[in-house]
């Protein structure tokens, strides 16, 4: 799996080298049989794992953490043979919003096709509910040096 990335100066897409993550953290979903086209998935796993696996390689440029650690996706799901990918920005005026959802979608077909014969992926964004601080994991809040307050109780 390739690491994509928008460099903040240029805001042209550059791969770098990477590992491929592993779905645990992410949530499952699942894939009617037959809707993603056949050999598409390697055997035993979903599209919607890899999608999600897929997304933590489709780093933020100005945070330089990855789309799914932020809280930035929302969701992903197979409709009928296309895998939706809901995603939101940081800020609706997003400098760029155009490169993370070109991103996005090629890192997830890329992922669920490596024959090429992927299925149809779209990127929604969606700013409803707005994206907040509160949606970072613990680990991306760390390295950011977000401060959070442990719950009353």
């Amino acid at each position: 799996m390739r690491r994509h990335r928008v460099p903040p100066a240029s805001g042209t897409p550059v791969a770098v080298a990477g590992t491929r993550p592993t779905p645990a953290a992410v949530p499952a979903g699942a894939v009617p049989a037959g809707a993603v086209p056949a050999g598409a998935v390697p055997a035993g796993e979903s599209a919607v794992d890899l999608a999600w696996a897929a997304l933590t390689g489709v780093d933020d440029p100005e945070l330089c953490l990855d789309v799914v650690s932020l809280g930035l996706v929302y969701g992903v799901r197979d409709e009928a043979g296309r895998l939706v990918v809901e995603m939101t920005l940081t800020t609706p005026g997003c400098p760029a919003s155009e490169a993370l959802v070109e991103l996005a979608r090629s890192a997830v077909e890329e992922a669920v096709s490596p024959g090429g014969s992927a299925p149809t992926v779209e990127v929604r964004l969606v700013f409803d509910p707005p994206w907040s601080p509160d949606r970072i994991s613990e680990a991306a809040a760390r390295r950011l040096g977000v401060h959070r307050e442990a719950p009353a109780g």
